[in-house]
Order: structure tokens, then C-alpha cells, then sequence
């Protein structure tokens, strides 16, 4: 009897803070929901770290993004077990986005060995997300203040081109998901996932 494990749909949106990626995914889960799918989403583990005296945003550290990396592999890894729809906001790829954005905030240098053991873990991981999208910063969208994130415009749109240049560095494909196609790109996605569920389905009866 094969035992593999098999991986749910997984879905991920990448992007910097206050450009629509929480309010995306909720509007997924709310049409797979209307549908009887169970659906499991990961989110952003940014305040976690805070709480956790890590430090996030321009701020952030080797170890802070290597903590939100693990951690975030780990939660996905449960989620795969209890549901048929997996939804990442903030993917691994955005830690490492913020962290070099963080650097260059500051004016740092980061140590090689340490940029290549996260590329290694972000490389490895992102195959398991069937669909990624990245969020297209809208600078006249004000930042969502009802969240605790830095108010920091310049480092917002340092975040925004540092996660790009993850995703095209290491060779993450990925749709773009700019502010105004948001009602088309849920449609594009559903349709994804549900085929991507119906095509299961039918492997599965035969």
C-alpha cells in the first residue's frame, strides 16, 4: 500500500505590509468555505517573533528570519495534515526579502554563509506551494495602522523590492497581484484550485 504522504493544494501570497495579501486570502477562504472545502491558513508569524523578542521589520536579524522561516515551515507542514486548501500569507521567501531589505535599511552587510543557509531552506521549501502570488505595492495605499507594523514608508517599499528580487534570484515562479486586479486574480485562483482539487479526484478513481 503506498503511504506517501500527500500535500493539500497549497497557496501563497508574498509581498510587502498593506498591500491587500491578509484581506486576499480571506476572501478565498470564504469562497472555498461556501463550497464545503476545508481550508487551513498559515499567517503572517511577524508579531509572533515580536512577542517572542525577536526583532522584525527594519530591524530584523539573521536569527529573527531564521526563526520566521522554521516556524513558518513547521505551521504549514500541520496545516497539510488537516485541510484540502493550504493558505501561506507571507511565504518563506518573504523573510528572506525583509531581512536583506533590513540590511540595506541599516547600511549592513550580511555574512554569505548566512544568506546562503536561508536560500537553501527558501529554495527547498517553496516547491511544496503549487501557486504563488506577489502583491504589487501601491504607494498612494496607506499603511493599515490597525496592525502592529512599522509606519516606515521608504522601508515598506525597500520590502517590496527585496521580496521581487528573492522570488526572481532564486527562480520562484510567481503571478503578480497588483492592487486594482485583486477581484480577477480570485477568480483565476478559485478556478485553480478547484481544478487542481477535481484533477485529485479523478487520479484518485482511477
Amino acid at each position: 500500500m503506498n503511504t506517501e504522504f500527500v500535500r493539500p493544494v497549497t497557496i501563497a501570497v508574498t509581498g510587502t505590509h498593506s498591500t491587500g495579501k491578509t484581506t486576499f486570502l480571506q476572501q478565498i477562504t470564504e469562497a472555498l468555505h461556501r463550497d464545503r472545502v476545508e481550508v487551513a491558513v498559515v499567517a503572517d508569524l511577524g508579531a509572533h517573533a515580536a512577542q517572542h523578542g525577536l526583532p522584525i521589520l527594519h530591524e530584523h536579524t539573521w536569527a529573527s528570519t531564521l526563526w520566521i522561516i522554521t516556524r513558518g515551515m513547521s505551521l504549514e507542514a500541520h496545516a497539510w495534515t488537516r485541510a484540502d486548501v493550504v493558505l501561506v500569507d507571507r511565504p518563506v521567501p518573504d523573510a528572506l526579502g525583509y531581512y536583506e531589505a533590513a540590511l540595506e535599511y541599516r547600511g549592513a552587510q550580511p555574512h554569505p554563509a548566512n544568506i546562503d543557509q536561508l536560500e537553501q531552506l527558501v529554495t527547498r521549501h517553496v516547491l511544496h506551494y503549487d501557486l504563488v502570488l506577489r502583491t504589487v505595492l501601491d504607494p498612494t495605499i496607506p499603511l493599515d495602522m490597525s496592525k502592529p507594523r512599522g509606519t516606515e514608508l521608504e522601508f515598506r517599499a525597500l520590502a517590496d523590492r527585496h521580496v521581487a528580487k528573492v522570488l526572481e534570484r532564486l527562480g520562484i515562479e510567481h503571478e503578480l497581484l497588483p492592487s486594482d486586479g485583486h477581484d480577477r486574480a480570485l477568480v483565476e485562483v478559485m478556478a485553480f484550485i478547484k481544478g487542481h482539487l477535481n484533477g485529485v479526484v479523478e487520479n484518485d478513481e482511477h
